[in-house]
């Protein structure tokens, strides 16, 4: 899939909402109810979602069946219009890499800019929605502990990494960012997950890091911590 295609999509082919339906029928039988997560590849309220709706489809028929649901997003206010459907159960999370609208334009097109992504962690937060922040890819450092500052107020949890796969990756100091961000998030008490590839990198030890296996339990109850992919 080409950057064009992937930023300008098109609705899915088939009765995508009808299958959805019916298979949480059959996984709510089978192995029970869990957090669903929307989604990792790619962007729930991305700005063919403002017109078709899709996603709030999909948030009310998995909680039809029990299912909760965390959504990941870089589409910032869009997700407004489906607060009212969220709850204490639910979680609502936001990638932010970059602080500048105009470097945030360049690397992140279509985008929400970083401010208005911040303001919409806010607003989830003051609706007593869990809520946590996917600090990867890291372009900036610089920039991205300056969002740790800016955000530790309402956020619950953050997730944090590096870069891959481009080469920008190889002017950055990872040992040194995986360990003034940990420091950091130690500092302010927020609770965090060091993913696999900057953990290498660390060479302190971290107090309010968490394991994988505890991850989805800070940000949901118990009896729906594990987290379902479904599509």
């Amino acid at each position: 899939m080409g950057v064009n295609e992937f930023v300008h999509s098109k609705p899915r082919a088939g009765n995508f909402l009808s299958d959805l339906d019916k298979e949480a029928v059959a996984r709510s039988r089978t192995i029970g109810t869990s957090q669903v997560l929307l989604c990792f590849t790619c962007d729930p309220y991305q700005a063919l979602d403002a017109k078709l709706g899709t996603t709030r489809q999909v948030i009310q028929i998995l909680h039809r069946h029990g299912f909760s649901v965390c959504t990941l997003t870089k589409g910032g206010k869009r997700a407004l219009r489906d607060l009212d459907l969220f709850t204490a159960q639910d979680a609502f999370a936001t990638s932010l890499t970059l602080l500048d609208p105009a470097t945030s334009r360049r690397w992140e097109p279509d985008a929400a800019l970083p401010d208005e992504r911040i303001a919409t962690l806010q607003a989830f937060h003051a609706a007593s929605i869990p809520t946590w922040v996917s600090l990867e890819p890291v372009l900036d450092p610089a920039a991205a502990l300056e969002i740790i500052r800016r955000t530790h107020g309402f956020v619950d949890l953050y997730k944090i990494g590096k870069l891959n796969h481009h080469s920008h990756a190889q002017t950055i100091d990872w040992r040194k960012w995986a360990n003034e961000s940990t420091a950091l998030l130690d500092s302010l008490g927020k609770r965090y997950y060091v993913k696999d590839d900057l953990r290498v990198f660390l060479t302190r030890q971290p107090v309010n890091a968490v394991s994988r296996a505890a991850l989805e339990t800070l940000i949901t109850p118990p009896e729906t911590a594990e987290q379902l992919s479904m599509f």
